[in-house]
């Protein structure tokens, strides 16, 4: 007989707390609810309706076609770092190549970022409402987060400033800001950026910057702005990580592409995190990255037309419905508005798509400053935003009636 003990024991098999401690997303939840039915208009997920463009499509099979199923360098292949580091330099400033990394999608820079700066324990600050994925990476690595949420008032979207510098105290290790924002199309001001940086530099904080969203920007009438980038008033080798993307401004969300720019004495380290995680993004990927960033910014700038046309429609529209409070937002591709029966919205939402066939995002999906709201993302032509306008005004008329 063996004289090896098993230990009993009646606890089933979990992860570590920080882990079951993380929300669900509320927004899949929904969007579960209306899988499978055809009839559902879809407005919650954070993605335009279109396909990729052909030219980007063509380069990503051409490299496949040549071969380039292989590993690459864990920071990304030479030329795409070099039509990254271009870019930023066009938008933001001189960058060098050693400031840049390639990664595999923009929530993954996030986590690695996270990764490289905080530790348990850690005291991070975020500006919220913000999508959920931001909020609780720094739970996973065991971080303590807390929040200062925006306020919604007559003009949309405001910071208050004072409370956020209030917040940022000697012992946070790390602010997390989204501008333009998902998912109220908040943008930062230049003087507010300013501000902040200051502050943090004061206090040795890391800024830890989303800025995927910066080509969807509409305060310029020819569709080629750039939303304020803490890249446009930091060195590149201070305290300060900024994280883009290829998914929004060139229509890649499947493709899983994105790209970080960071002070040059975390790269070996990055590299080595990028290995235990990834490796590397896809090399076939990397080719379509380059030509996305090779066609001189036509597709961002189409795009950001586009919506602008599709935003204007769609908030004049929904001001017209009774109980609805909307403004225009100055970023992103979303409305973050209170309608009748937001005040619990993930039951408001659910019952969209089960009584109207419309898909919208709860609030609070976004944290418990998102409750009274819900997000409708616009990124789509008018024709769908309008049959969805009609769902919703019937829904609304039924409810009035008390149905």
């Amino acid at each position: 007989m063996s004289n090896t003990s098993v230990v009993q024991s009646s606890d089933a098999p979990s992860a570590r707390n920080a882990v079951r401690a993380l929300r669900s997303s509320q927004i899949r939840e929904v969007a579960n609810a209306g899988f499978g039915n055809g009839d559902v208009l879809p407005f919650w997920f954070g993605e335009s309706d279109r396909v990729t463009p052909r030219f980007i499509r063509d380069a990503a099979s051409e490299a496949l076609n040549s071969g380039a199923t292989f590993y690459t360098h864990n920071l990304g292949i030479a030329p795409l770092r070099e039509a990254i580091a271009r870019h930023v330099s066009t938008l933001h400033g001189q960058t060098s190549v050693d400031h840049v990394a390639v990664t595999s999608a923009g929530v993954n820079a996030l986590m690695l970022a996270s990764q490289l700066i905080v530790e348990a324990g850690d005291r991070v600050v975020a500006v919220t409402p913000l999508w959920p994925n931001i909020v609780e990476i720094p739970k996973i690595l065991g971080a303590d987060v807390e929040t200062v949420s925006l306020e919604y008032g007559p003009h949309g979207w405001r910071l208050d400033l004072d409370q956020l510098l209030a917040a940022l105290t000697p012992s946070t290790k790390l602010l997390i800001v989204n501008s333009p924002n998902n998912p109220s199309g908040w943008v930062l001001t230049r003087d507010e950026q300013q501000t902040v940086l200051d502050h943090c530099r004061r206090h040795g904080i890391w800024v830890l910057a989303d800025e995927v969203y910066e080509r969807l920007y509409y305060d310029d009438v020819r569709n080629d702005a750039c939303a304020p980038s803490f890249l446009d008033i930091a060195s590149r080798d201070e305290r300060v990580i900024c994280v883009n993307s290829f998914s929004k401004a060139y229509l890649m969300t499947g493709w899983r592409l994105g790209w970080l720019v960071a002070p040059a004495a975390l790269m070996d380290d990055l590299a080595k995190l990028i290995e235990y995680n990834t490796s590397c993004a896809p090399s076939f990927v990397q080719q379509a990255g380059i030509a996305a960033l090779g066609d001189g910014g036509s597709t961002p700038r189409q795009l950001v037309g586009d919506l602008r046309v599709a935003r204007d429609h769609l908030v004049q529209s929904l001001q017209a419905l009774p109980g609805v409070d909307v403004t225009s937002p100055a970023g992103a591709m979303y409305l973050f508005f209170s309608m009748p029966g937001a005040g619990e919205s993930l039951a408001l939402c659910k019952a969209l798509v089960r009584e109207a066939g419309l898909g919208l995002a709860p609030g609070s999906a976004f944290g418990p400053e998102g409750e009274g709201y819900v997000r409708w993302c616009y990124a789509c032509d008018v024709a769908r935003i309008d049959a969805g306008l009609e769902r919703l005004r019937t829904f609304l008329e039924r409810r009035g009636r008390g149905r």
